[in-house]
């Protein structure tokens, strides 16, 4: 019988494998007492063996109907979408792809390992219970009942089940919900570590620091579409630029500073807040040289373009 282990040696070795995910010309609709409404509105999506990808947008993007597609929860109304080139459910069938969703509940009477016991009997996992409960850090929790563990440690818990049948994809909606930071950071730490061997997690969320620090690669949707689809520095780039504030010497007008600085060329855009000036844009060093040079101002900052002014500048909305 073959391992998962060897599965996924084998898996790695073809000379062309399949994409770990696969969308194509997918489109989603439902059927409302005001009439159809299209939740997904044509997604091409690929992704590879060891990516981690964040999907992101605001609320109503399409990202949840997406997902559910992803795991053979509901069907496309067209297009196809495909999971190491099987079907959704049956690569979840064979154990290929795992998710922690934000719905489905667990067995509130059971204790933390009886809940890990159960799966993993379903699973045919028995010998990976220690490893995952180790792996997740709920070992500490294994004779607490599900009902007296925290929103947190019940996220753990969801992920240990998750990671029962070794899956060669993961996938995630809002994963480190009611974690508290330590908790995110060590979870992400796994994350990091599996996709080195191998494993491919996909992941929605709504902290965006989490995709501009623990995803290589953003896929950024909105009203059904894929609005942006690149590496997540890239992404940052692309919307504005850097951002430089400094003080202007008290006493003397501003007037002059905003103009000077508003005509240089790649500045976005300059805002006053009392004497502390701001300015936006790809041009960066060169206001940083006018504002400690003929401008004479002090305490300059210059800070690096975030993901969140990028997810407010292409979707319209605040994160």
């Amino acid at each position: 019988m073959q391992t998962k282990t060897h599965k996924h040696l084998a898996a790695a070795a073809t000379s062309e494998p399949a994409p770990a995910l696969k969308l194509e010309a997918v489109r989603k609709s439902f059927r409302t007492a005001q009439g159809p409404v299209q939740a997904v509105a044509g997604i091409d999506l690929s992704v590879g063996t060891g990516e981690i990808v964040a999907f992101l947008g605001p609320n109503g993007a399409g990202k949840t109907t997406t997902i559910d597609m992803m795991l053979g929860l509901t069907a496309p109304t067209s297009g196809t979408v495909s999971v190491f080139g099987k079907s959704p459910r049956a690569a979840v069938e064979a154990g290929d792809v795992s998710a922690v969703l934000q719905t489905g509940g667990l067995l509130r009477d059971l204790t933390v390992r009886e809940t890990v016991t159960a799966i993993a009997a379903l699973h045919g996992a028995r010998d990976r219970i220690d490893s995952v409960m180790e792996r997740t850090d709920i070992t500490s929790l294994a004779k607490r009942k599900v009902s007296k563990c925290s929103g947190g440690e019940q996220q753990r818990l969801k992920f240990a089940l998750a990671l029962l049948p070794d899956p060669r994809l993961l996938i995630l909606d809002e994963p480190t919900a009611g974690m508290d930071v330590a908790a995110r950071h060590a979870f992400w730490d796994t994350m990091r570590a599996d996709a080195l061997e191998g494993r491919t997690v996909l992941f929605a969320t709504h902290y965006l620091e989490e995709a501009q620090d623990f995803a290589e690669r953003t896929v950024l949707i909105g009203s059904g579409k894929v609005l942006v689809d690149g590496p997540t520095a890239k992404l940052r780039e692309a919307t504005g630029g850097r951002v430089v504030s400094a003080t202007l010497p008290a006493g003397l007008p501003t007037d002059h500073a905003v103009a000077a600085l508003s005509a240089l060329e790649r500045v976005t855009s300059v805002r006053l807040a009392g004497q502390r000036i701001f300015v936006t844009g790809p041009g960066s060093d060169a206001a940083a040289r006018l504002l400690l040079g003929e401008l004479a101002a002090t305490d300059l900052e210059i800070t690096a373009p975030t993901l969140d002014a990028a997810f407010m500048e292409l979707t319209g909305v605040t994160s």
